[in-house]
């Protein structure tokens, strides 16, 4: 049995605005927590299709991981989806979505995943990590596409 993790985001951007940020694979270090020393391998630029496949490395907890996914799905700008070919969950199947909303775009975040160990280990540990590193993106996201608001005059 699987879980489901969601995370939405809404940012005052036309969707052709945002996507082209999500479109590049080496973004993903720039949102990804400091903690879990995540690197992309695949040298850049990369080809983003379907069938596309990208290495990383990061730690969990500690521990060094390989992780390699591989795009099933590539729409722009409306969607994509990447899911784990190797690395620490059971099954790991990440869709992005950007939708048109109140002027801006709601940007939508889908994870079904699935952890060695179940229920008990997801509970304990991972849902939390899972948690953390959402909302670091999250954060990180709004830093980086609207840095007008984190400006340190405080103007938004």
């Amino acid at each position: 049995m699987g879980n489901t993790f969601t995370a939405e985001l809404w940012l005052p951007l036309k969707r052709e605005e945002i996507f082209p940020f999500f479109a590049d694979a080496a973004n993903l270090e720039a949102i990804t927590p400091p903690w879990v020393n995540f690197h992309t391998l695949t040298p850049s630029p990369i080809e983003m299709k379907p069938g596309t496949l990208i290495d990383y490395q990061l730690k969990i907890r500690g521990i060094p991981v390989k992780w390699r996914t591989r795009i099933n799905v590539w729409e722009p700008p409306y969607r994509f989806v990447d899911e784990q070919l190797r690395g620490p969950y059971r099954k790991w199947v990440h869709e992005h979505t950007f939708e048109e909303k109140d002027g801006g775009t709601l940007c939508k975040d889908r994870v079904d995943y699935a952890v060695p160990g179940g229920w008990l280990i997801d509970q304990l540990f991972v849902r939390r990590d899972v948690e953390r590193i959402f909302a670091y993106r999250q954060q990180r996201i709004e830093e980086l596409l609207l840095p007008e608001k984190f400006s340190p005059s405080g103007k938004i």
